[in-house]
């Protein structure tokens, strides 16, 4: 019987069993405990962020009924949620969804899930840090840095430098090691969910309406053939753009205590967490503010509810904590993106990837992906200096790519599931049961409803505003459909002749011989 062997990193455990399937050593440090991986999950949904960023487009879409398309979503999501939660307690491994994606389908399907999940994230980074330009100013003039906010490009080029400072943090922070990133990342979702809880109750001490507002469509389907259905459609995209990222728990598997059990817990807990509350701050927000008719309801958003219901002192208080939720959302998302650059790295599978998968001998992380990341994120942001439409574009494509990375995961697992070759994890971890075909088959019908919403080439979300362009509204399909192509075809035509666990990485047995990874219940040989 031969053992494992770790010349480097840290020592070998139960929690690295899964690990050896994949052919992997252990390598990066395991520091999180149970609430530190529930808090990454929900730091990336960020309730405050998400619905505070986007309650403006929902609201000007829908009108207040627009409501109903955050539980909407949150039932299709948590169907997703379910299926990751039954492949963490089996594969609880960095790059989750590249992982997964590679060992249930094959290592094609895997590349490219792996491929659009982290241009999506290095996207999302950006899209993240602006949401500092919606609440800095209203708190102070004094972070209106540039001009007064009323020029053509004030708003857009004061938006990029805040993200900017928002971006560098993180990357410094995330280059600095886990546990510096755990520990910011636990204190901020504290604060996050302390303060939602406070304004879930101040909105409701100031109720001036009844839930009946859920109902109020504002008009909104005048504009539609379809009526209210059209608008609805449009409106739905303010809750579809909040409610993923849960799968961040499962990829700091790796770095986490007990991650079979632990990382299925808090995918679920994030998201059914995130939908309690967030639905209450958008129900109770709406029953709150003192009118339904004002025009910077659709301009301002849940800020101005904040400001309006609460007063200038409470209100600003508030905002300051939905810039912490901002700060620690960007930062989860940023550590989620160098999981996944890591992992991909590790098979050899991007450009210079030997260098890409170093872990740094101190901070045990992978410090170049981290600087890299931040460096691509900043430069998207320029973008946004004279040319916000496409900004929007860029930002909307990296929501439709994670929803597409997520089918390349949910449609495997079910082709496996009706192949009767899925085998959820034993020893009493998490398990759908008899629920698991159901549960997949409307995890995979509701992923690819969304993307087609999501992806459809509407002016009203993609080119609302002049100068009036088809590409810009087919921007969406043009940019998903460039990097899905070009992408794939990189890894088939360069990539595809290199893959393979890095020397470094692999795992070690006594006689110095390098086995391959472990056939798993569902793989596929990487051979064509």
């Amino acid at each position: 019987m031969t053992t494992i062997e770790q010349p480097t990193g840290p020592k070998n455990s139960s929690d690295d069993t899964e690990l050896t399937e994949f052919g992997y050593r252990p390598e990066l440090k395991r520091t999180l405990g149970n609430f530190h991986t529930f808090a990454a999950g929900i730091s990336y949904i960020s309730i405050l962020t998400g619905t505070f960023q986007l309650f403006y487009f929902g609201f000007a879409s829908g009108g207040p009924a627009y409501w109903w398309s955050w539980p909407m979503v949150f039932v299709g999501q948590f169907m997703v949620a379910l299926c990751f939660a039954e492949l963490a307690a089996r594969y609880p491994v960095a790059g989750s969804v590249y992982n997964w994606s590679k060992k249930i389908g094959n290592p094609h399907l895997g590349w490219l899930a792996g491929w659009m999940m982290l241009i999506a994230s290095i996207v999302s980074i950006a899209a993240v840090a602006l949401a500092y330009q919606l609440t800095l100013p209203q708190i102070s003039d004094v972070f209106q840095i540039v001009g007064d906010g009323t020029g053509k490009y004030d708003v857009a080029t004061n938006a990029v430098i805040l993200a900017a400072v928002l971006i560098l943090f993180t990357t410094v922070v995330n280059a600095f090691g886990v546990k510096l990133m755990a520990r910011i990342n636990t204190a901020g979702v504290f604060i996050e969910l302390i303060a939602t809880v406070v304004l879930i109750v101040l909105f409701a001490v100031h109720i001036t309406r009844g839930p009946q507002v859920v109902m109020d469509t504002n008009g909104t389907g005048d504009a539609y053939g379809n009526g209210y259905l059209g608008a609805f459609l449009v409106a739905s995209l303010a809750s579809a753009y909040v409610m993923y990222g849960f799968d961040t728990a499962a990829s700091l598997g790796e770095e986490s205590l007990d991650p079979t059990r632990n990382a299925p817990r808090a995918i679920i807990r994030a998201i059914v967490a995130s939908f309690v509350l967030g639905g209450l701050i958008l129900l109770l927000a709406l029953m709150s503010v003192s009118s339904l008719k004002g025009e910077q309801l659709s301009t301002d958003g849940l800020q101005y509810v904040v400001l309006n219901v609460l007063g200038p002192t409470a209100g600003k208080a508030m905002l300051w904590c939905v810039l912490i939720a901002v700060t620690v959302c960007a930062l989860a998302v940023h550590t989620a993106a160098v999981r996944l650059a890591f992992a991909m790295a590790r098979d050899n599978n991007l450009p210079a990837s030997s260098k890409l998968a170093k872990c740094h001998p101190k901070f045990q992380t992978p410090v170049l992906p981290t600087v890299i990341i931040g460096i691509l994120a900043l430069s998207i942001l320029v973008v946004n200096i004279r040319q916000p439409q496409i900004f929007t574009v860029v930002t909307s494509i990296g929501i439709i790519m994670i929803y597409l990375a997520y089918l390349g995961v949910t449609v495997p697992m079910l082709v496996a599931r009706l192949r009767g070759k899925w085998q959820p994890a034993g020893d009493g971890r998490f398990s759908l049961g008899r629920w698991g075909l159901p549960v997949n088959i409307l995890a995979v019908l509701w992923g690819g409803g969304m993307t087609l919403n999501l992806i459809w080439p509407r002016a009203a979300v993609y080119n609302a505003a002049a100068p009036f362009h088809w590409y810009l509204q087919w921007g969406a399909v043009l940019f998903v459909g460039i990097i899905a192509g070009g992408g794939f075809a990189y890894y088939w035509f360069i990539q595809r002749h290199k893959t393979g666990v890095l020397a470094e990485h692999r795992v070690v047995v006594e006689d110095g011989t390098v086995p391959p990874a472990t056939p798993g219940p569902l793989t596929t040989s990487a051979a064509d």
